[in-house]
């Protein structure tokens, strides 16, 4: 695990001293990511300089270090993340006649002589593993970009100033001297509707993020007319969809449950390789419970693992995270949270994330990850369970309410929405606490809000996942742009129920844009590796070939995971309504963080980055009185406050 950045300037070529200068201020800007080693390359030639910061987790020695040349002198690469096989790799490509003198046991050396041996794009489908990379090809004078499958690790770019800026975070293209960190406000709007900046957008004008299972070549050509580049997939999730869709699983439940615990066992254990201590974040929910379950029963020795809980008791999970915990026989460390914790952190968000970010549960990601990084320097964590195996609630939501209304005409749901804000949430709530439904009335006015999307399967999902819905109304100047939910690429053929379609959306947006986004940021942040096992690309084609009622069964998502974790932990200690890595903001904004947010939400500021301000306040004013909640509309617009503070040159 590492971070990288580079450019591309022609004006500077034959000067290596400068290229090598500038690519040291940038990767000084990431030192986070690697604090262990610095490194840098140049072409003078043609204005190239690569830059790394190392994280050693294997071959700790400088046989692993980079920027790192192919054995033939051909390739230059920058690499961030790891891939798990490369020793299967290396056997394979010692069968095939490629026995190079290795310098070490990395597997980045590795990567470089499946490159070399069988060229970029083929050599990327035979990696499993986690990786963004910067490739410089010395024979033809071009640069390759790639991203894993699933987007666990990131890569930005994109021309500013007539330089062609690479890096693992945009952070570290705002060391260059000719950068320019101008905020775009139409991927503001995007922003604002998502609470992250989804790919292929960036905050900044001229940079972009490339999307997961993509690759992109710049060749001399486009160098020399500053030309931009065109990605494209090595491994199209809509494509591999459609096809685990075509050839479904046909065995029984159990058989499912067998061929599952054999693919998780696998991707654990590969996960498991490192010249560090490692150990586990464990919430006590069933994705996380089973990834330290499988890894317990991989090893000899007691794996750690690490929880945080909350003061506030409806938020704290540590208690079922110490059962599970106490069943498996790990070595359980626990951290508390207070508001005043959460208030020392924000500040640290704007650094940490060099996009805007809404995700809440990025701070105490943040304090597991630190928390964590005291004991150990790898960490494996069960996201991704949601996503392939149908486990958010808003799945059954999403379900329910367009076999309700869904498909029926606009303006028949336009009326409907109408006639449920026609009455004040506050006086429906207290009707509703009459009933034994307090907030009966905020969610019939969510519910008005949200039924003019259930025109398409995919609006209807937009709605869902909107942090502000109507972005006509806060930002009327200014034109969203096509993202992936609204045409930027086709949906999967075939025949879709509405929460096959959610978890489909959720794999391509949610999950990338914002869940691995936030737990590669904080982990990042504290120099500690995080290994996903779920989203080894093997367990994610089984998971789309599953039927439908394997995953989700009786309106209970997960269905097939939980059923494997019961194989290790009881059910007892498990069966529990689920609560998320949620933290107490609607009660935090209105208490300790108040004043912090006030200071942000005056009218200048909102209205100084094209907000309406009489709409923003208006919200504010009605959260505090606990007419409604809007705490996350709220935090979004409040990241992007902080943000823009903070950040903007």
């Amino acid at each position: 695990m590492c971070g990288f950045a580079g450019f591309i300037d022609p004006r500077l070529a034959s000067s290596d001293d400068r290229l090598q200068q500038v690519a040291a201020q940038m990767n000084a800007r990431i030192a986070h990511r690697g604090p262990d080693a610095a490194g840098a390359w140049s072409d003078a030639q043609f204005g190239v300089a690569l830059g790394h910061r190392r994280l050693a987790i294997m071959d700790l020695s400088p046989a692993g270090q980079q920027p790192m040349c192919s054995h033939c002198g051909r390739y230059v690469m920058i690499f961030n993340g790891e891939v798990y096989n490369h020793h299967q790799l290396r056997t394979r490509l010692a069968a095939e006649g490629v026995t190079p003198v290795w310098r070490g046991h990395s597997d980045t050396e590795v990567m470089l002589e499946a490159i070399a041996h069988w060229g970029v794009e083929a050599a990327i489908t035979h990696f499993n593993g986690m990786f963004a990379f910067a490739l410089w090809d010395r024979k033809l004078n071009c640069l390759t970009l790639a991203r894993d499958r699933l987007g666990e690790k990131p890569l930005s770019y994109g021309w500013v100033q007539g330089v062609f800026f690479f890096a693992s975070t945009v952070d570290a293209c705002r060391a260059h001297p000719d950068f320019i960190a101008e905020i775009d406000p139409s991927v503001q709007a995007l922003f604002l509707r998502y609470g992250s900046v989804p790919a292929p957008y960036n905050i900044f004008k001229g940079m972009h993020k490339l999307l997961p299972g993509q690759l992109l070549t710049l060749s001399y050509e486009d160098i020399q007319l500053k030309r931009a580049p065109n990605a494209h997939y090595y491994w199209h999730p809509r494509l591999r969809v459609e096809q685990a869709l075509q050839q479904p699983f046909v065995g029984s439940d159990a058989q499912a449950i067998d061929a599952l615990d054999t693919l998780l066992k696998d991707a654990v254990a590969l996960r498991m390789e490192a010249d560090v201590p490692l150990g586990a974040f464990l919430s006590g929910g069933f994705d996380s419970s089973l990834v330290a379950a499988l890894m317990q029963g991989a090893s000899a020795q007691q794996v750690q693992t690490f929880s945080i809980g909350f003061d506030a008791a409806k938020f704290d999970e540590t208690v079922h995270a110490r059962a599970v915990a106490k069943h498996l026989q790990t070595a359980h460390t626990e951290l508390f949270v207070t508001a005043q914790d959460a208030l020392e952190v924000i500040p640290k968000l704007v650094d940490i994330y060099d996009e805007p970010f809404a995700d809440a549960s990025a701070m105490p990601t943040y304090l597991v990850s630190k928390l964590t990084r005291q004991h150990v320097t790898v960490a494996l964590s069960g996201d991704g369970g949601d996503e392939l195996f149908g486990g958010y609630g808003h799945y059954a939501t999403g379900e329910k309410l367009w076999n309700l209304v869904g498909g029926n005409l606009p303006s028949l749901l336009s009326l409907g929405a109408g006639a449920l804000h026609s009455l004040p949430p506050s006086l429906l709530n207290r009707f509703g606490g009459l009933v034994g439904k307090p907030n009966v009335g905020d969610q019939l006015a969510k519910l008005g809000d949200l039924l003019p999307y259930f025109d398409t399967h995919s609006n209807a999902y937009r709605g869902l996942v909107s942090h502000w819905r109507d972005m006509k109304a806060l930002m009327p100047e200014v034109q969203e742009p096509i993202t992936l939910l609204t045409g930027l690429e086709a949906l999967p053929s075939g025949d879709w129920t509405m929460d096959a379609l959610m978890q489909y959306l959720d794999m391509r947006t949610y999950m990338s844009d914002d869940i691995l986004t936030k737990v590669d940021r904080a982990s990042m942040a504290v120099s500690l590796e995080g290994r996903i096992p779920l989203l080894d690309h093997r367990v994610a084609e089984f998971a789309w070939s599953l039927p439908q009622h394997m995953k989700r069964r009786a309106g209970v998502g997960k269905w097939i995971l939980k059923e494997l974790t019961y194989r290790y932990i009881p059910r007892a200690i498990m069966d529990r309504p689920k609560q998320g890595f949620a933290v107490p903001l609607a009660q935090w904004l209105r208490g300790d963080l108040r004043d912090w947010a006030e200071s942000l939400l005056t009218v200048e500021r909102l209205e100084a980055l094209g907000l309406n301000a009489v709409l923003v306040r208006r919200a504010w004013q009605a959260h505090l009185s606990g007419q409604r909640d809007f705490k996350t509309p709220l935090w979004t617009v409040l990241m992007l406050l902080q943000f823009q503070q903070h950040n903007v040159s």
